[in-house]
């Protein structure tokens, strides 16, 4: 049985009780609540109000039931129960780490599941939202990557990863001190640059001042480089960018990261260095996996500060420690191997903190997201968690770290 840290035991059960053919209002943005609104008869005159009062209580006080609107009459309250729900995804299952990680798996509604991870830190509280379910980028360091691509996850259904977050942290009795989601990251299961329009749609509801209230500054969308709509990002989205490099030369990159062949390290740089926004103060952060033997050597880390400088990017650097995954082909470099990495690329005038690992006994950490849609018995779940455990058993001590994510 899953218990949360406070020993409480965790109720996880289908939301089945049958809607008939209700539309489930979560994840409209204002236009679609203000036409769903009058659709059911609504005066024109009240549409705007109305809409308003219920957009401030499903984002900003997260209820799911029409009766605890209370500055909504009771005949309007009645209207909006009769023709719609406020609905979240089912919680498959809730993992909670030594570490304070929290790791969701979440069904949606046609059976298809995707993974959401929250990160606890001394400053902050940082939610990983999924973007797919599945991958189309196979990069071959990454668990996410060995899954096909299944499909792009609506508005809704990214919003609803936030949400489900919020409920488990019970964040919504006093929804704008003392929250827990301080940043959300779009840098878990897919790449977000490849459904552009749902996680344009779900991050603008996310950051309404009416709403949730997230600031843009507060939200990272991480790509592997998808440079058409790297610019139409910080145009049309304008939060902090990151962007998986893990390489500094192109040969290395394409074999590890196949979108490579597409858009190399020239087209990725450039479209950093024109990426809207972007200045010292609001940095670009690069993302580097530390695969031993692969990317690692002190040439890389000289060859990584060379390229920044080229293309004169107000950039950081995130040193990730891979995290191990059972069948992956790739090591951990050595930690002493890693701290020197950061070093040279400091002393380049570049910060590199490291990323200090977090979730690996959930299988929570960067690069292991997966599916258990392959229906893993919790059997086979624990001992691929003790084999990742396991895999990465090394010190834990880590210089210049960064619990952050961006």
């Amino acid at each position: 049985m899953q218990v949360t840290p406070s020993g409480n035991p965790v109720v996880v059960s289908p939301r089945d009780n049958p809607d008939g053919d209700k539309q489930n209002i979560l994840g409209l943005d204002r236009t679609e609540l203000k036409q769903a609104i009058a659709s059911i008869g609504v005066p024109e005159k009240q549409v705007k109000m109305r809409s308003a009062q219920v957009w401030h209580w499903v984002y900003h006080r997260g209820v799911t039931s029409f009766d605890d609107m209370l500055n909504v009459s009771k005949d309007v309250r009645a209207r909006l129960a009769d023709h719609f729900i406020i609905k979240r995804p089912e919680i498959v299952e809730a993992q909670y780490s030594n570490d304070g990680t929290r790791k969701y798996l979440i069904r949606f509604a046609d059976g298809n599941e995707a993974e959401t991870v929250y990160i606890p830190e001394e400053d902050r509280g940082t939610l990983c939202i999924s973007s797919q379910v599945g991958c189309t980028l196979n990069c071959k360091f990454c668990h996410t990557g060995t899954m096909k691509l299944v499909r792009n996850l609506t508005a809704a259904e990214i919003v609803a990863q936030l949400m489900i977050a919020r409920d488990d942290l019970s964040e919504w009795e006093n929804p704008t001190e003392g929250r827990r989601v301080t940043n959300i990251v779009m840098m878990g299961m897919g790449e977000p640059l490849y459904n552009f329009d749902n996680v344009k749609k779900a991050l603008e509801i996310v950051m309404d001042e009416e709403g949730i209230q997230l600031s843009r500054r507060r939200i990272t969308l991480s790509t592997s480089g998808v440079v058409p709509h790297m610019e139409r990002c910080g145009k049309e989205i304008g939060v902090n960018l990151a962007v998986s490099l893990h390489a500094v030369r192109d040969d290395v990159r394409t074999d590890i990261m196949p979108i490579n062949k597409k858009y190399n390290l020239e087209q990725v740089l450039t479209a950093c260095a024109n990426y809207p926004g972007a200045h010292n103060a609001r940095r670009i952060t690069f993302e580097y996996a530390m695969l031993k033997g692969v990317n690692d050597s002190d040439k890389d880390a000289r060859e990584l500060v060379k390229l920044i400088r080229k293309y004169k990017l107000p950039a950081k650097v995130n040193l990730i420690p891979f995290n191990p995954w059972p069948g992956t082909d790739y090591e951990c470099s050595d930690w002493d191997q890693i701290q020197r990495f950061s070093d040279i690329v400091y002393e380049g005038g570049i910060s590199a903190p490291i990323r200090t690992p977090r979730g690996r006994d959930i299988m929570a950490a960067c690069g292991q997201l997966k599916s258990a849609s392959e229906k893993k018995s919790k059997a086979e779940l624990a001992r691929e968690a003790e084999a990742a455990v396991a895999a990465a058993a090394t010190s834990e001590t880590v210089h210049h770290s960064s619990t952050g994510l961006t």
